[in-house]
């Protein structure tokens, strides 16, 4: 995540967490540590997997205290194992204290993300399908989790409502039906969006492809359903298979040959990536 970025749009989150955390003070760092006092302390790695956040991690430090200094071995993207010395914290330990769980919720969820994102965008290798995550997201955190798939490997649906235009089941009961709901949304959008639909069936995908859709999802279908949805779409419209997708049952879908899979368990169901602040010393 770049500089830009950080400023722009997770400061503000970021200190809100910090926040949440230390509504007036750090009342136990306090107890010990009444005086500033440089130290040092260890970013270790405690379980296998792929790394992600660490510029979210150093900037819960670095607005605490500036001056607080991160060196790091190692990148977002990098497989790191159990055991490994992933960097070194260096500043007030004050700061060091009261930042820690702050910044290992990051560290640790966005790695999460990242590792199971990555096992899934392993198996679709070498396969045309790319792997997409969903708005199923941490409120609040959305920008840390999406950026998370990317460094596992997956790729970004839309970033939020304002951002596609995404016709689900509800959408299509409120217009009255797929082709009625693809004309009004026609209507009111710009050329430049494309319209996607969610089909629950292949008479919907039928109705769906004559209205013009451009891309559509097929929601919680069979995978022989799917194999025809993807052959009557053939040259007209892109296909996104959703609905349930884990990296348990991804396997049966990666030979259908739909252009997308939408995955809601990337960053709802991922589990952390333990990693720990340890041997916090002065120097």
């Amino acid at each position: 995540m770049d500089h830009i970025t950080m400023k722009m749009n997770a400061d503000e989150l970021i200190v809100s967490a910090l926040r949440e955390d230390i509504t007036s003070e750090d009342i136990t760092t306090n107890s010990v540590m009444p005086h500033a006092q440089t130290g040092e302390v260890q970013l270790l790695c405690k379980e296998d997997g792929v790394i992600a956040g660490l510029a979210v991690f150093e900037r819960v430090f670095k607005l605490l205290d500036e001056k607080t200094e991160f060196i790091c071995s190692c990148r977002d993207g990098d497989r790191v194992a159990e055991g490994e010395l992933l960097g070194t914290l260096h500043g007030d330990i004050r700061v060091l204290l009261s930042g820690e769980r702050t910044a290992l919720n990051f560290l640790q969820r966005m790695s999460g993300i990242a590792t199971y994102t990555r096992g899934i965008a392993d198996l679709l290798a070498g396969s045309k399908t790319k792997l997409l995550d969903t708005r199923k997201t941490t409120p609040n955190m959305r920008i840390f989790e999406k950026y998370a798939v990317r460094v596992g490997g997956g790729y970004n649906h839309r970033y939020n409502l304002s951002d596609g235009i995404l016709l689900k089941d509800n959408h299509i009961g409120a217009a009255g039906g797929v082709r009625e709901a693809v004309r009004m949304a026609k209507e009111y959008a710009p050329f430049v969006r494309k319209i996607e639909v969610e089909v629950e069936n292949l008479d919907m995908l039928k109705e769906a492809l004559d209205a013009g859709a451009d891309i559509i999802m097929l929601d919680n279908m069979s995978v022989g359903d799917m194999r025809e949805a993807v052959r009557l779409c053939a040259g007209r419209a892109e296909t996104e298979c959703s609905g349930n997708v884990t990296k348990e049952n991804v396997a049966k879908l990666i030979d259908i040959g739909v252009d997308y899979i939408s995955s809601g368990a990337l960053t709802h169901s991922s589990p952390i990536l333990d990693l720990s602040l340890k041997n916090l010393h002065a120097v």
